[in-house]
């Protein structure tokens, strides 16, 4: 599955949400993905087109124009079926830093975190 957004948007601590660290973006389509984590949860909620999940063993590859988002096996009902979503974007080189941490924040300890 894939998705093309204009950039990825990253919160690595909203403190005005209990300190929750988050990612999304929106398609051209108007498609909508959310990855989220509380700092005192185990495990990280996806949300794709208004339909949260809670997953673990979550696997995020980030480059500087793909961020890839692979799930386990019993885990794909949370992108309809699909055990992957390729997201292309256009973020600009200055806010990769934040999206970086971000993801660091949002896996830390649950999930595969890998910079391409």
């Amino acid at each position: 599955m894939q998705l093309i957004t204009t950039n990825l948007i990253a919160n690595p601590c909203d403190e005005e949400e209990d300190n929750m660290a988050m990612l999304c973006c929106h398609s051209a389509k108007g498609e909508m993905f959310i990855l989220a984590r509380y700092p005192d949860e185990d495990e990280v909620e996806l949300t794709w087109d208004d339909e949260p999940s809670t997953l673990e063993g979550l696997k995020v590859t980030l480059s500087d124009s793909t961020l890839l988002i692979e799930l386990a096996a019993g885990d794909a009902d949370a992108l309809g079926g699909k055990d992957h979503l390729e997201i292309l974007h256009s973020t600009a080189p200055e806010d990769m830093a934040e999206v970086e941490e971000t993801l660091q924040n949002i896996l830390r300890g649950t999930g595969t975190y890998i910079r391409a």
